[in-house]
């Protein structure tokens, strides 16, 4: 394992889960969160942010934390191990409402509110990036650790 994909919805775990996963094999960790948006809560654009994954996925290894669907097949291309948070919606939102207010390590900035922008984003995580994914992992012939529960995390789906 020297090439890993953390994905999943928002706030299911998955970048605490990548953080220890960083300090136990010490891989080096990038969140594409900390890439896409400024400070200043702008975000750099698709040209500038293909340009640093495509540097980046050319590494000897690495942990990639995030999502980004339309860029997902780039780094499927040069992983060997993924780990997809498949988590029931109630969970995610939970884990949201317990991160407001709090710093956080993966985003350059913390929200104070869940908007309703951003909710509306948890409830149409299931129907709209979950079918991109099983369409990309059809044909990913490489490790799969899928988890389905915080509670429960040994209980996933290797393949």
């Amino acid at each position: 394992m020297k090439r890993v994909i953390v994905i999943g919805c928002l706030r299911a775990g998955k970048s605490m889960f990548a953080r220890k996963l960083a300090a136990t094999t010490g891989l080096p960790l990038h969140y594409l969160d900390m890439i896409w948006h400024r400070s200043d809560r702008t975000v750099i654009g698709r040209e500038e942010f293909d340009r640093q994954l495509d540097i980046l996925v050319t590494e000897d290894e690495w942990i990639i934390d995030g999502n980004y669907a339309r860029s997902l097949p780039v780094r499927l291309s040069h992983c060997d191990t993924l780990f997809f948070f498949d988590l029931p919606l109630d969970e995610c939102i939970e884990g949201a409402k317990s991160r407001l207010g709090k710093e956080r390590f993966d985003m350059p900035w913390g929200d104070n509110v869940l908007d309703p922008e951003f909710l509306q984003w948890f409830i149409d995580f299931p129907r709209t990036i979950i079918p991109k994914i099983e369409d990309y992992l059809k044909n990913f012939n490489k490790t799969i650790i899928r988890f389905y529960s915080r509670k429960r995390p040994t209980s996933s789906l290797i393949r």
